[in-house]
């Protein structure tokens, strides 16, 4: 079983475990399944995804696709580029809190 609290800790300070223990419930089908549990930033089609499902339907926010794509891509590097696939729940959880929109998941 993934920790996912000492994941997230690897590329912020702190976690809000509130927060994060919300978004595995929210997320817990998502992440039970091998094919999706994973962000593969190397798919342009994933990153679509993450943007169109999670930061404008999940967040509400209402950026340009220019600014989501780009705090994408930053989450992706800060993740690294030796670890392909990138768990949902850390990516998703580093944009929430990039953006200031844990309290959805609180």
């Amino acid at each position: 079983m993934v920790d996912h609290v000492a994941d997230v800790k690897k590329y912020s300070g702190k976690v809000d475990e509130n927060a994060l223990n919300n978004l595995l419930k929210n997320y817990r089908l998502v992440l039970s399944r091998k094919e999706t549990a994973t962000v593969a930033c190397s798919q342009p089609s994933e990153l679509d995804t993450v943007r169109n499902n999670f930061l404008k339907k999940k967040l509400g926010l209402k950026n340009s696709d220019d600014e989501l794509n780009a705090a994408i891509k930053e989450i992706c590097e800060k993740m690294g580029t030796s670890n392909r696939n990138k768990s949902r729940a850390t990516f998703y959880y580093l944009l929430a809190e990039k953006f200031g929109k844990l309290s959805v998941f609180s």
